[in-house]
């Protein structure tokens, strides 16, 4: 993959097929979508404590990562929150 490929648009077939293997690997992990909207709730409430997100931009989401010890992928969770500003005191719970 090059710098370049970072700036092409995606076609819908691309597009239709990232989003199947999503379904795919959150259905493998046990995810159901409540379950991925619970933690996408709980991951705002904590993180909010300590800096200023974004919580409409927040895309949580579970994909496949390479896996040392079993040789092969496993379900991984990631988090992509953008950050507003940093809190200088965090909130108390």
């Amino acid at each position: 993959m090059g710098i370049m490929d970072l700036f092409k648009k995606k076609t819908s077939g691309n597009v239709a097929k990232d989003r199947l293997k999503l379904v795919l690997v959150s259905d493998r992990a046990n995810c159901s979508s409540e379950m991925m909207e619970m933690m996408k709730n709980d991951i705002i409430e904590v993180i909010s404590r300590y800096m200023d997100i974004d919580a409409e931009a927040l895309d949580v989401k579970i994909t496949e990562t390479e896996s040392d010890s079993n040789n092969g992928t496993v379900p991984a969770l990631v988090a992509n929150i953008p950050i507003r500003d940093m809190k200088h005191r965090p909130e108390p719970r």
